[in-house]
Order: structure tokens, then sequence, then C-alpha cells
């Protein structure tokens, strides 16, 4: 039997013009977007808990269906199709570790949060602690919000550049730079008109855009097999010299591997743990509800919309690399060159039908302006509650309304040149898309998922190792990206003789976060507890 070809290709097919009908259909997104923003603006805001909080009325399935939109973004949309293009469809299995964080979340976190009634989760380190380290929690989740989110709206904007720009030249950094701003700019406006309401109802209409436009990929991808499902699946499972590409588990303990079992379970939970129980910006969703069981109820039913959201997506890519690698099993005969980044970006500018192909342009956009709406509102909320309220207290309600939105523009412009600055931090990473955006996460996550649980399940800790544990789990995660080992020691990790150090750097990030959450724990629990007169000890 013939070897099966590798992941290469011969030049790129030209990408045809966005017809008449691709913009009316991305024109009737953004019209739907404008009247349920002009909709949102009619409903006065008088205090901060409206504007951050929605007065907790929130139901539980559009917490649920927003929690999935912010969770997955633009990064689902063109990274985990890649994931399945260039591999298999272990990723899936990353739900392991989310639906264990689920339930840590909804048993232990949740309710905590609700007894404060705060429109900020770091009011629980006050209550254990003191005021200082709500603040420094708050002032550490707002810089790994930055850099987390930024990545985000980074990869929102490529579809978009591409759009204006074209496949060859769209991905470029200057033509990237002007993109971003653009979407920073429609985020911030659409974000001031009505708070987390707006964030989260838009949120349910991003998913429902961006789904509808996964499953419509899906059909015409099938449209062009020539082949029976048997051959097609026969191909899937020997896939590229015969590893198979429908392969769900890695039970490998090999560090290196981004998607193995072991990383599942125990790496993702705590990112799980970190995204849901730790950031304001995906737990203040939950506060939304009207009271702590339907907020864990929230996180619950989004963690699992989760999976067969991220499965639609790599069906994606095993389409895609039925149509690119294995072209005599389909009626077309699509070619591309250059990195499995923009897989489905090429695909969607050469081989999607008039029409069809704005449709998957409006999905994109909906992924990257769901990532940008939710963050800059989550850290307006941190900044005002965790930072301004204290500094400035007894102020009438309205004057931390406007404060908070002032914030939210300042978020949002924050978030933009943060974006810009991701497209050479991608460069110089060269780490897959998934794995870069899933990383850039951890950078907050692993001193405050040690000071939270120090919070939570001992007695130990005080405000000064609440500081340094938080300060060491940024810095770790910091020194443990691979531009500063290139800066410090002068050679690559990739090197044939790597050393121990070397060796690190090659270890996969949920690792690196394991390892930051352990030592900050560790710093943490060192230190005696301080009696203060809001002290409190806080029982799920």
């Amino acid at each position: 039997m013939a070897d099966k070809p590798s992941i290469q290709s011969p030049p790129v097919q030209p990408a045809p013009n966005m017809t008449p009908a691709d913009w009316g259909v991305l024109a009737g997104y953004f019209a739907v977007l404008a009247i349920t923003g002009y909709l949102f603006a009619r409903r006065k805001q008088s205090d901060t808990t409206g504007y951050f909080l929605g007065s907790r009325h929130m139901p539980i399935w559009a917490v649920a269906v927003s929690i999935v939109a912010t969770s997955l973004s633009a990064v689902t949309f063109i990274g985990v199709p890649n994931s399945s293009f260039g591999g298999d469809l272990t990723y899936l299995a990353t739900n392991l570790g989310m639906i264990l964080a689920a339930l840590v979340i909804a048993f232990f976190f949740i309710p905590v949060f609700y007894r404060s009634n705060s429109t900020s989760i770091y009011d629980l380190l006050e209550r254990r602690f003191d005021a200082r380290a709500r603040k420094a929690a708050s002032v550490t989740f707002l810089f790994g919000r930055i850099l987390a989110s930024g990545v985000r709206v980074y990869v929102g904007a490529m579809p978009a550049s591409v759009l204006l720009f074209g496949v060859e030249h769209g991905l470029e950094p200057r033509y990237l730079a002007p993109t971003i701003a653009m979407l920073a700019i429609v985020g911030i406006v659409y974000t001031l008109a009505g708070g987390i309401s707006s964030v989260i109802w838009s949120d349910v209409l991003q998913y429902l855009v961006l789904m509808g436009a996964a499953i419509t990929a899906i059909f015409l991808i099938t449209r062009t097999f020539n082949a029976p499902m048997p051959e097609i699946l026969g191909a899937l499972g020997t896939g590229n010299n015969g590893d198979s590409k429908l392969k769900l588990f890695d039970p490998s303990f090999d560090l290196t591997h981004s998607f193995s079992l072991p990383a599942c379970i125990i790496g993702f939970t705590l990112l799980g743990i970190g995204s849901y129980g730790t950031d304001q910006d995906l737990a203040q969703r939950m506060l939304t509800c009207k009271s702590a069981a339907h907020g864990a109820r929230s996180v619950l039913a989004g963690i699992l919309l989760g999976i067969p959201t991220v499965a639609v997506f790599l069906i994606v890519g095993l389409g895609l690399w039925i149509v690119y690698q294995r072209p005599e099993l389909t009626s077309i005969n699509a070619t591309r060159s250059g990195s499995t980044d923009k897989v489905f970006l090429d695909y969607i500018m050469t081989q999607m039908p008039s029409g069809v192909r704005g449709l998957m342009m409006a999905g994109l956009f909906a992924a990257g302006l769901s990532s940008m709406n939710s963050a800059i509102n989550a850290m307006g909320a941190a900044f005002i509650d965790d930072l301004y309220r204290p500094l400035n207290p007894d102020q009438p309600p309205r004057h931390y309304l406007r404060v908070g939105r002032t914030a939210v523009v300042i978020a949002g412009v924050l978030l933009g040149l943060c974006a810009i600055g991701s497209i050479y931090w991608k460069n110089s990473n060269g780490d897959t898309l998934i794995n870069f955006a899933l990383g850039a996460m951890t950078f907050a996550y692993a001193g405050l998922v040690a000071v939270f649980f120090t919070a939570l399940f001992t007695k130990r800790g005080n405000i000064y190792t609440v500081i340094i544990a938080l300060a060491l789990g940024f810095f770790w995660m910091l020194g443990s990206q691979g531009f500063v080992h290139d800066w410090i020691f002068g050679v690559t990790p990739e090197d044939q003789h790597p050393s121990r150090i070397d060796q690190y750097y090659n270890i996969h990030f949920t690792w690196k976060l394991t390892i930051g959450v352990g030592l900050s724990m560790l710093v943490c629990m060192t230190g005696r507890p301080r009696t203060h007169p809001h002290a409190t000890t806080p029982h799920p």
C-alpha cells in the first residue's frame, strides 16, 4: 500500500473576492448587533450591581451559553480545527479536567462568592486575609486578563484582517494591527451600551452564529466527499504515517505531549479552576444568577455544553484534512500552503460559495467580539469594586457607574495594545495557536489558584505570603516562556543536546502551571494567620 501523503501542499489558490451576498450577510449580522446594542442602551443603569451583575436576574441557560461563548472564543473557531487537522481528537479529552474543575467550582467556590454579595469574587480574600489581599488578587487578575484576552482579540482579528486584506497578506503585522484597533472600538462601544446583560445576551447571539457557521461548514465539506463514509473513516484511521486522527485519548506520560490523559486530568483541572473560579471574567457570569444554586448549575451546564461544541470544530478540522491531504476522496482539487494556523480561513476564502462565506465571517466576528466584550466588562468590575471603591467610599451609585464605564474604555484600549503585541509574541513563541492562547491564560492563574486554595481549604497564610505567592505564580509562568529562555541563555530549547533547563521549557504549559500552583501554594501556606477586624474563615 502506498504511503499516505504528509501535510504538504502546492501553492495556495487565489482567494475570490467577497461578493455582494457575502457583504449582505455580514451587514445583516452587524445590523442585529446594532439593534440589540440599542435596546440594551435604552435600559437605564443606575448602579454597578445592575451594570456588572445584571441585577442577579439572568436565566441559567443564558449564563451557561455565555460561559461557553466566552471560554471558547475565536481560538475555538480557528485553533480547534487546526488541532485536529494537524493532529487528532485528543483535545476533546481536556473536557475531563474541565468537568472536574466545574464540580470543584460548583460545590466550593460559588456558595462562598454569593455569600459575600459582592460584584467581585476577590471579596473572599479580603474576608479571609485583609483588604490588601483583595487588591493584590485583583491587580493580578487585571494583568493576567490583559495578556489572555489580548491574545484572544489577536486571534479574533485574524479573520477580519483576511477578509479586508486577503489570505496572502491578511496575517501580516501591518494589516493585523489596524484590524485589531477596529475590533477593539466595536467591542468597547457595544459593552458600554448595557453592561453585563448586553454581554451575556450578545454572547447567546454570538454562540448561535458561531455554531451555525461551524455546522454549515461541516455540511459543505462533507458534500464534497465522493467516497463512501467507511473509506473516509479508514483514511482518518490511518492518518499520516499510520497515526490515527480519530484517537480520543493519549495515555502517554510524556510531559511534552499537549493533550495527554495525565495533562488533561491534572493540568486542565487546574486551568479550569483558574478560569471559572479565580478569574473575574468567567466567574462574574455565575454571579448574575439569582442564587448560588443557579450559579452552580450554570457553570456545570456551560462545561457540558462545551463538549459537543468543541467536537463540532474538531470534526471541521478532520473534514479539512480529507479535503487537503486526501483530495482523491473529494470532488474538488483544493490546494493550500503555509502553516496550519489558517487552514480554516483558507478554506473559507477559497472554497466557500457566495453568501456562505459571509456567514463564516460573521461567525468569526462573533467569536472575536465575544472575547472582547466579556473581558473589558469584567476588568471594569474588578477595578471598581476592588481598587476604586475602597479608595473613594460613600460616593453615589451613579458616580461608580460613570467611573466603571470609563474603566471599560481604558480596558478596551489596553486589550487592543496587548493584542497588537501578541502578533510578535506568537511569532517568537513557535507554539500551535490553541496552545499559545491557552498558555497565555496561565500567567495569573498559577498564583490565584494557589491563594484561593489556601483561603478555602486551609487556615494558613497571611497578607504577606499571599502577595509573594501571587507574584511568584505570575513570574514563574512568565519565566517559562520560550522567548525568556532564548533571551537568558541565548540558545533554543530545541537544541540537539538540551540541558535540564531546556527540557523544562519543552514540557507542555499545563505542567508548568501545575508546578507554579504547587510552589505558590507552598509559599502561601508558610504564613502564619494574622487576625484582623474583618477576618473570617469562609466555608463552602
